[in-house]
């Protein structure tokens, strides 16, 4: 579908499961050399096993995104392996649901550590790799959690604050990066079937509340938000930078 992506290098954050797993099968699909990154080599193992199936290569390297120090390693073994980053998808995160008035500072450091502080070691390590050859596309992916133009959350203020810093972050890389050839986007997904929204789906009565918010009256796929990956990963979206697009079936339109 998209020919351009043949033969490009990837690097997916937070891919040993959820979304980023699936993320970077698609990737792997259209020709694309993929390093799986996430805190356990084992299972981002299985996801490189994945791919050597549809017949293209993958790399397995444990990183906690959060410690510049692993991102460096990630960002080395990558070149070491294949010589070059072209795009890097930014998915690493987590989500602890507990009350604003009992958040712990130590709960909010991880939560910013991963969710933020992660993305900009990830996206600074791979553009510094990506100006060598003056192209790449970042793909950040946040959420309809994050403010503004998003929306609030309770229980999820870390969370929040986490998302909604990663939209004014890519805004501003989105300038100083475009005159070195290279392109930085968010994607915002509202409810995804993944194990984040677990505790969501316990709770019947919440789950009937936020899809009555929800026009199309589901909880979204995996790979529909990959599908959204991929297009800003082309040259297809060749156009686009700085923007947040969302994906959260017509969540925020009402």
């Amino acid at each position: 579908m998209y020919e351009d992506l043949k033969g490009k290098v990837a690097i997916v954050t937070g891919a040993r499961r959820g979304m980023g797993k699936v993320h970077a099968l698609k990737l792997a699909q259209e020709g694309v050399k993929v390093v799986v990154s996430d805190i356990s080599e084992e299972d981002c193992q299985k996801v490189v096993d994945e791919i050597g199936k549809t017949g293209e290569e993958g790399l397995a390297v444990k990183c906690d995104v959060s410690k510049k120090k692993e991102v460096d390693e990630l960002v080395k073994k990558t070149i070491e392996k294949f010589g070059k980053i072209d795009i890097l998808v930014n998915n690493a995160g987590i989500a602890q649901f507990k009350p604003f008035l009992e958040i712990t500072e130590e709960e909010w450091n991880r939560t910013l550590d991963i969710n933020l502080r992660g993305y900009f070691l990830c996206a600074q390590a791979a553009a510094k790799e990506m100006t060598k050859q003056k192209s790449g596309v970042i793909v950040n992916i946040a959420s309809v959690a994050m403010g503004q133009q998003g929306v609030g959350f309770p229980n999820l203020v870390h969370y929040c604050a986490s998302k909604g810093g990663i939209v004014g972050m890519t805004e501003a890389m989105a300038l100083e990066l475009a005159p070195l050839g290279i392109r930085v986007n968010v994607v915002a997904p509202g409810m995804i079937e993944t194990p984040m929204i677990d505790p969501i789906k316990q709770d019947p009565k919440a789950m009937e509340g936020l899809m009555a918010r929800v026009p199309l009256k589901r909880v979204g796929k995996p790979e529909e938000v990959s599908n959204l990956v991929l297009f800003l990963a082309s040259d297809t979206s060749s156009y686009m930078t700085g923007a947040a697009v969302v994906i959260d079936g017509g969540w925020l339109a009402g």
